[in-house]
Formats: structure tokens, C-alpha cells, sequence
């Protein structure tokens, strides 16, 4: 006898999942970087304001930067994701998530553009993980 879907699981079909989806991976990863930030001696304020803050460019940017991708990728004549396409892919969203991220940490927690560029080493690290 085949039961009818769940109604919860129904209703996180189609573009309300991702929303979901993104909206977890981004608390989690507000309350990691906030609570890494206080091990570190940083204010809750600072702590999570950075970690707002990133969170929220990261967002834009990963939505910018793939909609471009899948714009050029769409014009391209060979389709599919080769792991050469794929590494372009992570390179140059890390590449460019790194332009926008190390100035706003620089400027959000007063600290030299390197400290702030190891810092964001450090994040990507987790992420790779995460």
C-alpha cells in the first residue's frame, strides 16, 4: 500500500527546500564563527556581527557569482560539470568570496588586511569540512 508523502516533506519541495537548506547551514555557521570569535576574546557584539556579516556576503556572492557561472556555463559548448569546470567553479567562488570577505573583517574587527586574510584561511578550512 503506498502511503501519501508527508505533508512537512511536501511542503520543503522545489525552491522552499533550499530556502531551508540555506537557512540552517547559515545559523550553523553564524553560531560556529561567533562562538570561535569568544574563544578568541572578541565581544558577542563584534563575535556576531562578523559572523552576520560574512554570512550575509557570503550569501550574495555565492547567488551573484552562480548565476553568472550558469549564465556563461548555459553558452558553453561542451555541457556537463568536467572536475577541470568544477575546480574553475570552487576556485573562483572562493577566490572572489575572499575579495569581498577580507576587507569587511579588516574594517569589522580593526586588525591588518593579513590578519584578516588568515582569518578567512582559517574559515575556508572549516567550510571545506563543513
Amino acid at each position: 500500500m503506498n502511503n501519501p508523502p508527508s505533508p512537512l516533506l511536501f511542503s520543503f519541495q522545489g525552491p522552499w527546500r533550499r530556502v531551508f537548506y540555506v537557512t540552517l547551514y547559515e545559523l550553523l555557521a553564524i553560531v560556529f564563527v561567533t562562538g570561535v570569535l569568544l574563544v578568541g576574546n572578541e565581544s558577542l557584539g563584534s563575535a556576531g556581527g562578523l559572523a552576520i556579516g560574512s554570512s550575509t556576503i557570503a550569501m550574495a556572492w555565492n547567488w551573484v557569482f552562480n548565476t553568472l557561472f550558469e549564465r556563461w556555463e548555459a553558452r558553453q559548448p561542451v555541457r556537463g560539470r568536467s572536475a577541470a569546470r568544477r575546480v574553475a567553479h570552487a576556485i573562483g567562488f572562493e577566490g572572489g568570496l575572499t575579495f569581498w570577505l577580507v576587507p569587511f573583517m579588516a574594517w569589522w574587527l580593526d586588525v591588518s588586511w593579513w590578519t584578516a586574510l588568515l582569518l578567512d584561511l582559517g574559515l575556508l578550512l572549516f567550510f571545506l569540512v563543513y
